[in-house]
């Protein structure tokens, strides 16, 4: 009867060496896309009011636990029965973060397009403000879903020989990761400067550690915001070249001499202009339709 106990245990400690093993394999697979994914939700967590940051970045964590409550079931029901599905619902979800980056682009370089800014500065009353916040909030869960799907995909795609459990136990850690890592990291670089006038205050008046500590924290947090824009535009478009050079067969062999970084890129622009133009072309049409009614 012992014997048999100690072989469980055996077998056990096995199993989760293994799972371990896969772990740290599907890890490394999706850390480069985990590092877009809080690029991208960093930047769209930032820019609210200091004393609703925190209640946002919890709104946006509940919408992606949700997202991977919803994705991991259907991921795995997909790889068992319709793996080809996979494939599709991956590049359908390229399409949209390359439209989005290249929007991002976009209201870049014509400023007077930026519609969201010039609202959030005429907007004066707590109504408006909350409606821009849920507007927000829902285009940022949204961002999420196509990058967990991205994520757990992949994720995934490393473990698609292994039983059904190894696949539900390696994949569901790495959701977990992209969920409170993720986000966790995020709620630092929001509360940076909160962070920063603590220490500052905890150092009372003397240089020492905890002064200067504080200070850069302060003076960082303006600078890492604005570049989080930068790289989370960036990361949006890498993301989908990526999906793009990989999933469709006819790009494989195309711009092979470029580096996979700018290839990516490239890929990535390309695939969102046509649906931007589809986006601003429709815009265009309401407007014009609406000034005739009126």
């Amino acid at each position: 009867m012992a014997s048999g106990f100690f072989a469980l245990l055996d077998d056990i400690a096995a199993i989760m060496d293994d799972v371990a093993s896969m772990t740290k394999v599907a890890t490394k697979k999706t850390a480069g896309i985990l590092g877009d994914d809080l690029a991208v939700n960093a930047e769209k967590a930032s820019g609210f009011k200091a004393s609703r940051e925190l209640p946002v970045l919890w709104a946006i964590s509940k919408g992606s636990m949700i997202n991977k409550i919803i994705i991991l079931p259907l991921a795995f029901l997909l790889s068992a029965f319709l793996p080809w599905m996979v494939t599709v619902i991956l590049v359908i979800g390229a399409f949209y973060l390359a439209y989005e980056g290249v929007e991002k682009i976009y209201e870049f370089i014509v400023p007077h397009q930026k519609q969201k800014v010039i609202a959030v500065k005429k907007a004066k009353s707590e109504e408006e403000l909350l409606n821009l916040e849920k507007e927000k909030i829902k285009s940022a869960i949204f961002t999420d879903f196509i990058l967990s799907v991205e994520i757990v995909i992949i994720a995934l795609g490393t473990v698609v020989n292994e039983s059904l459990t190894f696949q539900i136990i390696v994949v569901s850690f790495i959701a977990l990761i992209a969920t409170v890592g993720v986000y966790g990291i995020v709620g630092f670089i929001v509360r940076m400067d909160d962070i920063g006038y603590k220490l500052v205050r905890r150092s009372n008046g003397s240089n020492g550690i905890s002064y200067y500590l504080g200070l850069g924290l302060i003076k960082a947090l303006p600078w890492i915001i604005k570049s989080l824009a930068v790289v989370g535009t960036l990361a949006l478009l890498l993301v989908a070249g990526g999906i793009f050079s990989h999933y469709l067969d006819f790009l494989h062999d195309f711009l092979r001499s470029l580096p996979d970084i700018l290839r990516d890129f490239i890929f990535g622009i390309f695939g969102g202009i046509p649906f931007l133009l589809l986006v601003k072309g429709v815009k265009t049409i309401r407007s014009k339709m609406k000034s005739k009614t009126n």
